[in-house]
């Protein structure tokens, strides 16, 4: 026995420790839940004391969770420790702030293998790289097609509609484009007046719901002011005997240039190097907005999904063809918002909604899987009797209540049919057949930094992603 550990030991330091490299896109549109699902990952990880469905965590085969400093990256580290703080504070605890501008993490995870023959007795580390920025610079992605004669076709097309149903901000910006003679000599004067109008329309559509509004660092402009040069451009009616020097074609160069010193590169250096990725969707939020915005995000999530290249990272395909995303979970978000019986039909959604892009994924070579998760659970599940029904709902600390640390009990009712939703979405209705619908908020509850944090499938979730690498 004691020469077999013997040998063991030398195996061990002549064989050296194997490390990989994984790359997950955390990817959703504004207020889908990103901050919360890094944040809770990697809290999750380090402590994984709930985390059952995690194999290599439930066997006890994750040795350590490192956050090891990057020292050679230029880009801002996400700020783990204080969105974790604001999120499980033991006195005031508050859902972190949405994103404003790019930031990365790594974390490696030191693991024990699996076999039982020899190799069984070495440790491997993954090193866990996860990209955190606006939701809103993810919409740009489905400008690289389009040049600036056909976005600005779309924006005018959609602002002439928005204006005849008398949204202020449309009328406003089609007032302000008509005293503009857009073929005379540029102006920088005209030019920021129309970008700052242009913007105002864009921050009041996304108030409303819609997921449509680019360019996106428009919204979030990140390391560039709003009045850099590259930001100030805003759709324009064909002017098709414009000179060179006109504000017509100052803004057709700028608007390639946007996509050239903005989009390009963004994808090249971050969104590009996926090959997990996690898709969430704020289901609950899209129906609250209405038909219009429910479809707006439908089409929005389809085109950015159809940018990314599915399928498996086999050895040579990386070397001619970049790598491809091998796995993809579609995730609608806040589960613990709604009653457990809810969970399934939850689950729908993002299949529903994109169902395209699923198969699609599928037929490239992709592992996909769809479900409703909770990376952070803040409610309890309560059962209330009434005249012999039973009401199935949650209990937890209710947004917008004057008393704010009291538990309340809401009974968020049932999910409607996803067909049905999309049937009316897409017959452009203004209001959902049965009426505006709402959801409960909730905060997080006060608790100990020492405590696992609870959930819902986020162990499943990680399984699906990283399962076969641990």
């Amino acid at each position: 026995m004691e020469t077999a550990a013997n040998a063991a030991r030398a195996l061990d330091a002549v064989i050296p420790e194997l490390e990989r490299v994984v790359w997950l896109g955390v990817t959703g549109l504004s207020r889908a839940g990103k901050t919360v699902f890094i944040t809770s990952l990697i809290a999750s990880l380090k402590n994984p004391g709930t985390m059952v469905e995690l194999v290599a965590a439930h066997e006890g085969r994750i040795k350590a969770t490192d956050l090891p400093p990057d020292l050679k990256s230029t880009i801002p580290r996400f700020p783990f420790e204080d969105r974790l703080r604001t999120m499980i504070s033991e006195d005031d605890p508050a859902w972190p702030p949405g994103t404003e501008s790019l930031s990365k993490l790594s974390l490696s995870l030191r693991t024990r293998r699996t076999s039982r023959d020899w190799l069984g007795r070495f440790e491997e580390t993954i090193h866990l790289y996860i990209i955190d920025f606006p939701g809103e610079w993810l919409i740009d992605l489905t400008m690289m097609d389009k040049n600036f004669i056909s976005w600005s076709g779309e924006c005018l097309e959609r602002i002439s509609l928005e204006a005849l149903d008398g949204r202020e901000e449309a009328i406003a910006y089609l007032k302000h484009l008509k005293r503009i003679n857009t073929e005379a000599k540029f102006n920088e004067e005209d030019a920021q007046s129309l970008a700052r109008t242009f913007t105002a329309y864009l921050n009041a559509r996304r108030a409303e719901g819609y997921s449509s509004c680019t360019p996106g660092r428009f919204l979030q402009p990140g390391e560039y002011s709003k009045n850099s040069a590259v930001l100030t451009f805003a759709p324009l009616y064909r002017r098709n005997h414009a000179d060179g020097k006109s504000l017509y074609k100052i803004f057709e160069s700028r608007f390639e240039e946007y996509k050239q010193k903005i989009i390009q590169p963004f994808f090249k250096n971050y969104l590009s190097k996926i090959n997990r990725q996690v898709v969430l969707v704020d289901v609950m939020a899209a129906i609250e907005a209405g038909p219009g915005p429910f479809e707006d995000q439908r089409k929005a999530m389809g085109d950015i999904l159809s940018v990314f290249q599915p399928g498996q990272n086999l050895w040579l395909t990386q070397w001619f063809q970049g790598r491809k995303v091998e796995k993809i979970l579609f995730a609608a978000t806040k589960a613990d918002h709604l009653h457990s019986s809810q969970h399934g039909k939850l689950s729908t959604y993002p299949d529903g909604v994109l169902r395209q892009s699923v198969q699609r994924a599928e037929d490239e070579g992709a592992k996909t899987k769809v479900m409703s998760i909770a990376a952070l659970r803040v409610t309890e599940e309560r059962t209330y009797t009434k005249d012999n029904m039973n009401y199935h709902g949650v209990c937890g600390y209710l947004s917008g209540k004057e008393d704010s640390r009291h538990r309340w009990y809401e009974y968020p009712g049932e999910l409607p049919d996803i067909g049905e939703l999309l049937k009316e979405a897409r017959k452009g209705e203004k209001e959902w057949r049965d009426g505006p619908m709402s959801f409960p908020k909730f905060l997080p509850e006060p608790r100990s930094r020492e405590r696992p944090l609870p959930h819902i499938r986020l162990d499943k979730a990680l399984q699906f992603l990283i399962g076969d690498l641990l």
